[in-house]
């Protein structure tokens, strides 16, 4: 399989040096060379296969031969031992949830198989790897989670101060061994610039052997395409499909339309945000204006400047006509989405999180002037964000077992500026 830069598309590399080096050197994003076609029968015989199965055949179809055929069945069965479910609230819509892997949040899938893929390209290795990774609330979770204790690779997580969940913070700091985490004083932003600039830090590569977990990642983007497939697997009989995508970095949404260039037989795709609406205004307007993040009750989406965008740039040439025939723009505000919460638990006796809520308003004004099946992605368990969905509902929810023991966990976390002097001088001293 070859890649290459966003910026620079002589950059060509093999997957290999994609996923450890993750973040190129002219600052662009790895993209595949080729984005091959599935044939027609293999969605025609997509019930007859599991969700491993058909996620194998997706990455044959990406990778060729580049890892063995027992390596990547291995590969897959490690990451994915938990279900993306269908739950449909009418006719004319559902929801697909991503929450029952072990963090909760749809970042597992990503996570896990990312996980699972490095620790193969390291089996050999000798030098130990770092992932830096920025999260806005659930990455840090579910890269914890997926990297706790593998050999050879330590965690380092950057997270805004303040601005995730008690919970999500909790699932961050916790852990110890080699996962440790870095609340910095600012925004998303501000941790993913921290990121970005440190990957181009010869001083720190004298001590480090960085590698990224955020979407950046290619190996985040190709797992997240096969809960697509899996969803149209569950609502084949109900014609053509239109999915709202709760979005904050967009590598969720890329992974779709990936997956749709692949030959999947859906109609299109909602980019769903908050009131970091950048992506819907371009989509409106055809200028990318990125912006300081805002805090919301969706802190997942609270993006300025979504790198993905530059991914879903490259796969439709830049041709903003191009782009909106595929995705249309939503965004609303935290008044809104509590409304939502409380409508789709009164309507549907169904309980979401703010970023599916979102989705769902995208869905409900979609269907006003387009009727046809729409799947809203339900992102996070709801006890992610107790404090949010108990206001909206006025009741209490009882948390999964694995949630609430993060509560009676210590916090164990750094703490640093969102300038790049004193952060680069916290990782000479760890």
């Amino acid at each position: 399989m070859k890649l290459f830069s966003t910026n620079n598309p002589n950059n060509i590399v093999d997957l290999k040096e994609a996923v450890l080096n993750a973040f190129p050197v002219d600052k662009g994003l790895y993209m595949p060379v080729k984005i091959p076609r599935l044939p027609k029968s293999f969605y025609e015989s997509i019930q007859e296969r599991s969700f491993n199965e058909n996620a194998f055949i997706v990455c044959q179809a990406l990778m060729g031969d580049y890892i063995p055929m027992p390596e990547l069945e291995s590969i897959l069965l490690k990451a994915f031992d938990f279900p993306s479910p269908i739950v449909q609230l009418d006719d004319h819509l559902s929801c697909l949830e991503l929450f029952h892997g072990p963090s909760m949040a749809f970042k597992d899938f990503g996570a896990r198989f990312m996980a699972a893929l490095m620790a193969y390209f390291l089996r050999n290795e000798d030098q130990k790897t770092t992932i830096l990774v920025a999260t806005s609330g659930d990455t840090g979770g579910a890269v914890a989670a997926g990297f706790y204790e593998t050999e050879g690779i330590e965690v380092i997580i950057l997270y805004p101060k303040g601005k995730v969940s008690d919970l999500q913070e909790k699932q961050l700091t916790t852990w110890g061994k080699n996962i440790r985490a870095v609340e910095i004083d600012g925004v998303f932003d501000d941790c993913q610039n921290l990121v970005k600039t440190a990957f181009l830090d010869k001083d720190l590569h004298n001590k480090y052997q960085f590698s990224s977990a955020n979407s950046i990642n290619i190996a985040r983007l190709i797992p997240q395409s096969f809960y697509y497939h899996d969803a149209y697997k569950q609502l084949q009989d109900q014609g053509d499909l239109c999915f709202a995508v709760p979005s904050g970095n967009f590598g969720n949404l890329c992974a779709g339309l990936i997956a749709k260039k692949m030959g999947l037989p859906i109609h299109s795709f909602i980019a769903a945000t908050n009131k970091n609406k950048i992506v819907p205004d371009y989509l409106k307007t055809g200028e990318f204006v990125p912006k300081d993040s805002m805090q919301t009750i969706s802190n997942a989406m609270d993006v300025g400047n979504p790198s993905n965008f530059t991914r879903i740039m490259s796969l439709y040439g830049s041709t903003w006509n191009d782009v909106k025939q595929d995705v249309r723009g939503f965004h609303s505000t935290d008044q809104e989405t509590l409304a939502a919460i409380a409508e789709i638990k009164e309507k549907y006796a169904y309980i979401a999180d703010p970023h599916g809520a979102i989705g769902y308003l995208a869905c409900k004004e979609a269907f006003q002037k387009e009727k046809r099946h729409y799947v809203f992605l339900e992102t996070a368990h709801p006890g992610k964000f107790q404090d949010v969905v108990e206001e909206a509902i006025n009741e209490p929810i009882t948390l999964p077992t694995r949630l609430a023991d993060f509560l009676d966990q210590t916090k164990s976390a750094y703490s640093s500026n969102k300038d790049y002097v004193s952060f680069k001088s916290l990782l000479m001293d760890l």
